[in-house]
């Protein structure tokens, strides 16, 4: 049985011919995405003002219970215009490039326009000093959406194979993030981390209004190449985040862990920054080269975050059981502590207050390993935390022998074949 999937310019075709909505995800992703938006970003409910995260406590809760339209990390194509007034795929792919400016379709009115901004970071639920830096550039809104998306996907990426798999659902969620686990610290880094990736891009992308691309460094050996192209702009939106983020009192001491953890993230991202060089010259002689500045994957930054959670530092501190209010803190041991007697590292690393649950059994802060798919030989003794593991086995069909067609879709086999699956013992 042969499949195939079509691609007109950047729309892809389902097998059955209909073009695929890029702003809606395969089925069980957008569910898993939503989960996962809610978990990290929602609002804490019953959170005391002292212990709920300072940033994350109040974004995306419309986003994530169905208030606002699913995240959307591809633009839309132009729809029909006609009684409704939008433009369909059809009239997108009929375009020829010579019709008169009068049929395109044409932006919003600008107060129609700031109207649809302002709702939407309305809906973002932000703190006062959020939503007013939400509503300055009608581009953020946007690109916090896509940010949040991008790290919480990274993180179920990166936990995968781990006993707590990033699962923030329901109650979990509040409960997890009124503790300074490891898990805790990495949330705030990964999600920082994507900001300041997302922002950087878009501004190098034209979808902001108050930046553009990277201006040019001071680097060495500039009489060597020209800079040029249009590089991500780090410096402002690491200028951005930083001050979306904010910092409260020094008398808050989770919010100082917090930013602490936050910083981490954008650090990450900093280093990931490489130069990229186009050569120009007669037969590839590179005698000019033009440079830009240009961000690593995201998927460097959730790899290098995730080897900073594996050593992640713990400093002293109380808590109480009943509130989960965290008390004094203290350097970790053997750990110089920073400038003034801070017990926060200078270096970036990951720092927490409280150690972390196993995530065995179902409980307050995960639901437990019970019934996860494993892999026999590599973490189902880990994750099944020595309870064991069932086998089951299942005949299944996937797609195989694919090859792309001139022009333009993707035909492939279906073939049947036998595996194993392996599940923990509740």
């Amino acid at each position: 049985m042969e499949r195939r999937w079509h691609f007109s310019g950047p729309q892809a075709r389902n097998p059955s011919g209909q073009p695929r909505d890029p702003g809606v995800w395969p089925d069980g992703l957008q569910r898993e995405a939503h989960a996962l938006l809610h978990g990290v970003f929602g609002s804490l409910e019953g959170v005391g003002a002292s212990t709920a995260p300072p940033v994350w406590s109040c974004w995306l809760h419309a986003a994530a219970t169905g208030g606002s339209p699913a995240v959307q990390l591809a633009a839309k194509a132009p729809r029909d215009r006609g009684r409704t007034g939008r433009w369909s795929e059809a009239s997108a792919a009929a375009l020829t490039g010579s019709e008169p400016l009068t049929i395109l379709p044409l932006s919003p009115e600008p107060e129609v326009a700031a109207q649809a901004h302002f709702k939407a970071c309305d809906r973002l639920k932000l703190e006062r000093k959020q939503r007013r830096m939400c509503r300055r550039d009608p581009g953020v809104a946007e690109t916090l959406l896509e940010a949040v998306s991008m790290s919480a996907l990274e993180c179920q990426f990166q936990f995968r194979f781990e006993r707590w798999n990033c699962s923030l659902d329901g109650r979990y969620r509040a409960s997890l993030l009124k503790r300074g686990f490891k898990e805790t610290a990495f949330l705030y880094a990964i999600s920082s981390a994507g900001l300041t990736h997302a922002l950087a891009k878009a501004c190098s992308a034209g979808r902001m209004e108050r930046c553009t691309c990277d201006e040019a460094p001071d680097l060495e050996n500039r009489e060597a190449w020209q800079w040029g192209g249009c590089g991500d702009n780090l410096k402002y939106s690491s200028k951005f985040v930083k001050e979306f983020l904010g910092r409260r009192s020094s008398k808050d001491l989770r919010a100082r862990v917090d930013f602490h953890n936050n910083l981490v993230g954008v650090k990450v991202i900093k280093a990931g920054v490489e130069t990229t060089c186009k050569c120009h010259g007669v037969s590839g002689s590179c005698t000019v080269r033009t440079c830009w500045r240009q961000l690593a994957p995201f998927h460097e930054a959730g790899r290098h975050l995730k080897l900073k959670y594996e050593t992640a530092l713990k400093v002293g501190s109380t808590t109480n059981e009943a509130t989960g209010e965290t008390g004094a803190i203290s350097p970790p041991r053997g750990r110089a502590s920073g400038a003034g007697g801070d017990p926060l590292p200078r270096t970036p690393e990951l720092v927490h207050l409280d150690d972390s649950p196993s995530f065995c059994l179902a409980g307050r802060f995960s639901p437990g390993t019970a019934g996860r798919r494993c892999h026999r030989e590599k973490n189902c003794e880990s994750i099944c935390c020595g309870r064991g593991h069932n086998t089951q086995s299942r005949v299944v069909t996937r797609p195989c022998q694919c090859q792309v067609r001139w022009c333009c879709y993707v035909e492939c086999r279906q073939c049947t074949q036998r595996e194993e699956v392996y599940t923990c013992k509740g």
